[in-house]
């Protein structure tokens, strides 16, 4: 079973941009942690069939009614869960692995961070970072496989604008 994740998508139009849309094409679940903005935008991931969704902080009034704050789903005996907010940063992950525990998940989606992360313990936290506003990162998703029970997990940059931040450490890093 193949699933994208991702988050933080920040969209105002309708729409999934080019630069992700053939891997959304190509994958049984996508998993969104939040964020899309706008009702417009959420209509485009769940016109695909493929949607499992949380809102997130930043969704308008209409989606915060419609999605929950939290879902679990089974995929492949994999038990998935999904949240925005999950923790305020990706340097401790400790809060993230209790809330894990607390959910019962093998496997914690996150967002809000717009940073991407894998982390392996006893569960698997995921933070895809953005594909379209990332923060001390390039854009990315995360491709996870889920092969008979075992999962793997990749952070997958996509084309896009990468924050200031890198945008000029890598200027600093071609004058040295």
């Amino acid at each position: 079973m193949k699933i994208i994740a991702l988050s933080d998508t920040h969209l105002t139009r309708g729409g999934i941009p080019p630069a992700f849309k053939h891997l959304l094409d190509d994958c049984d679940i996508i998993a969104h942690a939040g964020d899309f903005t706008t009702m417009e935008c959420y209509q485009a991931f769940a016109d695909t069939g493929k949607l499992k969704a949380v809102h997130g902080n930043s969704d308008d009034s209409e989606l915060k009614e419609l999605l929950p704050e939290r879902l679990i789903f089974n995929a492949d005996g994999v038990k998935i869960g999904l949240v925005h907010e999950g923790a305020l940063s990706i340097m401790d992950t400790t809060a993230l692995r209790y809330l894990a525990l607390e959910m019962g998940v093998d496997v914690l989606i996150f967002g809000h961070i717009h940073r991407p992360l894998v982390e392996t313990s006893d569960v698997i936290l995921i933070c895809p970072g953005s594909p379209t506003s990332p923060r001390m990162s390039d854009p990315s998703i995360v491709k996870i496989n889920i092969d008979n029970g075992k999962v793997s997990a990749e952070i997958v940059e996509i084309e896009g604008h990468a924050c200031g931040f890198i945008d000029f450490s890598r200027k600093l890093e071609s004058t040295n």
